[in-house]
């Protein structure tokens, strides 16, 4: 049998794994939309343990950091190994107007989901304007939508 190399294919390869591509990202790829009264962020972690997940906020950044470890028998020969493994981190800058004291979180089935709940300030609330109109009673205006920046 003959096997034919490309020492460049082998180096793209290599290089692809350690630093990712942008369709497939090295680490914990990453979903954040905002659902009703809260902003939620989805990370993939398969093959991770909950245990090797840490998961702090300070100053409104949040960081995640998790640990994969490989699992192979004792004296096993590698024939191919694509599985990115060691420590990941990542961090997401948060807006003013999310609560970052009540932050909720989930690990199911490899998926990281982090809650965090919209602060009462940010919520639209209802304004009255004082004054006389045309017709000489008050009028009542809502207040725009502020845009969460994360």
């Amino acid at each position: 049998m003959l096997m034919r190399t490309d020492p460049f294919r082998d180096f793209d390869r290599l290089a692809q794994q350690l630093l990712g591509t942008p369709a497939k990202p090295v680490g914990m790829p990453l979903t954040a939309f905002r659902d009703g009264q809260s902003f939620v962020l989805r990370l993939d972690l398969p093959g991770v343990d909950r245990e090797s997940i840490d998961l702090d906020v300070e100053r409104n950044v949040l960081s995640v950091r998790a640990q994969r470890q490989g699992a192979l028998p004792q004296g096993a020969q590698v024939l191919a190994d694509e599985r990115t493994l060691g420590t990941f981190t990542r961090q997401v800058f948060l807006g003013d107007a999310l609560d970052t004291e009540r932050i909720e979180a989930d690990y199911d089935q490899g998926v990281l989901t982090v809650r965090i709940p919209v602060t009462e300030k940010a919520k639209p609330r209802r304004i009255e304007i004082t004054g006389p109109t045309q017709s000489g009673t008050p009028a009542a205006v809502r207040a725009p939508r502020e845009v969460i920046n994360a």
